[in-house]
């Protein structure tokens, strides 16, 4: 028996850390289970005093919350206590036994019940035992369970910790011990005598710091009119009051009233404010008066061509103005009484616009401008009374003087949809004019087509007669009032801006009310309003123009594309130099002056054609040279392209010449090529095939004798072509936008590069080196895309625009099938004169079938030791390059 106790010492004594941890993690869960609402109780009466709400409410109130603090901390006491029990040893074995796998702890104190004396059952009893006691090593104490969700399914517990938390974070531990203060006795307050607690507050409006009055040394005090006076009296009741001056209250208070512990009042005036009592203090409280804010008119209504109006204003208050509002009242006396307006107007009330505030920034002193549209106010275009007010944040209200403005609105600068505006005006004024608005809408329609442009025009208007008589019989509503104003209003704005079904008569009415403008006096934002409607007219119809001549082109493919002699020609420069020297002359005042260029502009563009390619909207120099640079670049293709066909005929006359893959360069129709004339071929005698080449830069269908006998020889007339190119690219050279940067003086380069090869392709062509003028003539077309690449990156860092960006895709020729123009190997041109991209390259065929058919023609051509020497050895360098 001794021995098994000895044993059972041993086997607790080698469990006795984790026991003795599963012990206390048992006795921390039972006391959190029994005493969780205690220690909620106290985190929020601690929150409480730290955040100093017992400072914020009267002392009754501190008190019966007090009471009830006790009373809900006694019950968590004795709930605690009530369900609080010690846990026993037996309890934490059995718990830290039950977390071992074949509960080791009891396994190695029990004892063998029989066997004992049978050799083989007590070695297996003994083998038992010690595989117990080795796991008895692994042993840990258990963890306890603190979870009381059960207990607490609101999660009271978590509020307490919130709210103990927040008082730690925004509180103070020294206000804790302001409540001993409100005690029965006064506490430690009452062996150092009683004290006191004062602030000033200023509106939040005037964004000033509060003042705290027991670090003030001072007898003088600035306080903000309107701000909050606070004072918190501690100790023995009585010992100290309250006397002041500043808030307007009654000067004979009460002894009650003066030494209310708490009190709370306004700086209404300067005055006194003192405390009496033991360590009191006094101060002669300065109160800064808030002054009303002030408000202006800052200038005259600004109105556009629509009718928006602004009216600029400015304003400004001590701390910040609030809000406000302009309001307009017609001015009655300012009316000019007659016609629609001889009869007393309705009653309506006064136009109110809220005044824009400044979004962020001081709103102290500040300048704005209202902005609204009051062109369908009845009383639009006549004269208001305006004023301004605005108010700040103390609701103190500033008012400008009124004056009498003129109501601004849009103006209609064509006869008939004014008058339908005025009858419109006079209808809102008094429905009494409806008899005279029919009047006149009726002789108005007497005969339609003098007075409208179109039926439509005409039965939109009948129809608002028909409905105006129909209600003036029945007796015109308010509803039906506004009904025929609105259909009025719309209706003169569709005569004003028009429904126009083609852009010459978008254009005749930008220059008709232009006219109407000039001769009507408008002012020079109006007249510049217009000016902007004309050229975009303009822009407009020389589009359709361009996209007419298209049309005829390809109706009529035979038609000559430059036009004749005596044909007038203009080109989009042209127009916009017109046009800015009208707007020169009206900005001067020579309106006469200004009347005749408008009427010779207006001539000249119905009697004039305009070639395709131009009048595709106004472009910049940078792109007009871009545009130029890829017609030379094709015209050059299509130059190299011949001469290699030449060089074939050359020495293969005759022979069906496989695996040509570039066009002819037979680009019918093609249009607004209005550069150089470069000339015609002479007519041949001899026979042969005629080709009409579209040269670009405006060149006309040429016809060349492909034959020998011709009136000059293939070569001298590829060497004339090239020499116009040379000639063309210098003269595009000097209209080439400036620039310092680096792009630019790199497409400078490249272009003297490429007017280099083109001279020396040209003196090759004159020798009849045909194979050498080819290579000329490749440098030259390598230069130009290399100078073009450069012109894009300088253009895109002038634009902001990323290179290969730029708008207008200047290297498309105007007016052409971009599908046309592609190299030898069927791939598009891109924009810059560079190949376009793979996605379009042999679009539907197999890309590399065909380059391997390419490159083995070469070869095949190159073996073939019978073909001139010029040719093997271009065909040479074409295999080396590719």
């Amino acid at each position: 028996m001794a021995d098994d106790r000895r044993s059972a010492a041993d086997i607790l004594t080698s469990v006795a850390r984790p026991l003795g941890l599963t012990r206390a993690g048992m006795v921390a869960e039972r006391v959190t289970r029994a005493f969780w609402p205690l220690w909620s109780v106290l985190f929020v009466v601690l929150a409480a005093l730290m955040l100093g709400l017992q400072d914020s409410v009267a002392i009754e109130i501190v008190w019966a919350a007090g009471i009830v603090a006790l009373i809900a901390a006694g019950w968590a006491v004795w709930h605690g206590v009530r369900r609080f029990s010690w846990p026993s040893r037996e309890g934490a074995l059995a718990r830290l036994d039950a977390t071992m796998p074949g509960h080791p702890i009891r396994a190695t104190l029990d004892r063998q019940a029989f066997g004992d004396r049978d050799g083989a059952s007590a070695a297996l009893w003994a083998a038992h035992q010690a595989r117990m006691r080795e796991r008895l090593r692994e042993a840990r104490g258990v963890r306890p369970d603190l979870r009381v969700a059960a207990a607490d399914p609101y999660a009271l517990r978590y509020v307490a910790v919130l709210a103990l938390v927040t008082a730690l974070l925004f509180g103070s531990v020294m206000r804790v011990g302001s409540v001993t203060g409100m005690g029965p006795g006064g506490g430690s307050d009452l062996a150092t005598g009683p004290t006191w607690e004062g602030w000033i507050e200023p509106p939040a409006y005037t964004r000033l710091p509060a003042l705290y009055l027991n670090d003030i040394n001072g007898d003088v005090v600035q306080a903000p009119e309107g701000s909050r006076v606070t004072v918190r009296m501690y100790g023995e009741a009585g010992a100290l009051s309250v006397e002041e001056t500043i808030s307007g209250r009654p000067f004979e208070q009460s002894e009650t009233e003066a030494q209310e512990t708490a009190q709370t009042f306004s700086v209404a005036r300067s005055g006194r404010l003192a405390i009496d009592g033991p360590n009191g203090r006094a101060w002669d409280v300065m109160m800064t008066a808030d002054s009303a804010p002030d408000v202006a008119r800052a200038g005259a209504f600004d109105t556009t061509w629509d009718g928006e109006a602004s009216l600029p204003f400015t304003a400004q208050d001590d701390y910040g103005v609030a809000s406000g509002t302009a309001t307009m009242t017609l001015a009655l006396d300012e009316v000019d009484r007659r016609y629609g307006l001889a009869t007393a107007p309705e009653e309506r009330p006064a136009i109110e616009v809220a005044l824009p505030m400044p979004i962020a920034g001081d709103r102290s002193e500040f300048e704005e401008a209202m902005v609204d549209n009051f062109s369908q106010h009845p009383w639009a275009n006549l004269p208001v009374e305006v004023a301004f007010t605005v108010t700040d944040d103390a609701a103190q209200t500033g008012t400008s003087e009124p004056e009498v403005l003129t109501l601004p609105g849009r103006r209609f600068f064509d006869p008939m949809a004014a008058a339908i505006i005025e009858m419109r005006r006079d209808l809102l004024w008094n429905r009494e004019n409806a008899d005279r608005s029919v009047m006149l809408l009726r002789a108005i329609s007497h005969r339609p087509d003098d007075a409208f442009r179109q039926a439509k025009h005409f039965l939109r208007m009948k129809t608002i007669r028909t409905s105006l008589e129909g209600y003036v019989e029945d007796g015109l509503s308010l509803e039906e009032r506004d009904e025929i104003a609105q259909a009025l209003w719309d209706f003169a704005v569709l005569l004003e801006d028009g429904d126009l079904e083609d852009a010459r008569e978008r254009l005749a009415r930008a220059q008709e009310r232009l006219n109407e403008a000039m001769r009507n006096g408008a002012s020079e934002q109006e007249i510049a309003e217009l000016m902007q409607e004309l050229r975009q007219a303009t822009d407009d119809y020389m589009r359709q123009l361009a996209q007419q001549a298209q049309r005829e082109s390809e109706e009529n493919p035979d038609m000559p594309q430059n036009p004749g002699e005596n044909m007038m020609q203009m080109s989009q420069n042209d127009l916009q130099e017109m046009m800015d020297k009208i707007q020169e002359l009206m900005e001067q005042g020579r309106m006469a002056e200004a009347q005749q260029a408008l009427e010779e502009l207006q001539q000249m563009m119905e009697n004039m054609r305009v070639t395709q390619g131009q009048g595709q909207g106004q472009q910049s120099q940078g792109e007009q040279a871009m545009e130029g640079l890829a017609e030379t670049l094709r015209d050059q293709q299509e130059l190299s392209d011949q001469a290699f066909r030449d060089l074939q005929e050359q020495f293969n006359p005759g022979q069906q010449r496989q695996g040509e893959q570039g066009q002819q360069g037979q680009q019918q129709g093609q249009q607004g090529q209005q550069g150089q004339q470069p000339g015609q071929q002479g007519q041949g005698r001899a026979e042969g095939q005629q080709q009409g080449q579209g040269q670009g830069q405006g060149q006309g269908q040429q016809q060349g004798q492909q034959g020998q006998g011709g009136e000059r020889s293939l070569e001298e007339d590829l060497a004339g072509r090239q020499g116009q190119l040379r000639d063309e690219l210098n003269r595009q050279r000097q209209n080439m936008p400036g620039g310092d940067s680096e792009a630019g003086q790199r497409a400078e380069e490249a272009l003297d590069r490429a007017e280099g090869a083109m001279d020396g392709a040209e003196e090759a062509l004159r020798e009849n080196d045909l194979a050498e003028a080819i290579d000329r003539q490749s440098e030259a077309m390598e230069a130009l895309r290399e100078g073009m690449r450069n012109l894009g990156e300088q253009m895109a860092e002038q634009q902001g625009q990323q290179p290969g960006q730029q708008q207008g895709q200047q290297g498309m020729a105007q007016g052409q099938d971009p599908g046309q123009q592609q190299d030898p190997l069927g791939r598009d041109t891109g924009s810059n004169g560079q190949i376009g991209t793979d996605e379009t390259m042999l679009q539907g065929e197999d890309v590399y079938r065909r380059a391997r058919e390419l490159l083995d023609e070469i070869r095949r051509r190159s073996g073939e030791g019978e073909r001139p020497d010029e040719e093997l050895e271009y065909l040479e360098r074409l295999l080396e390059r590719f």
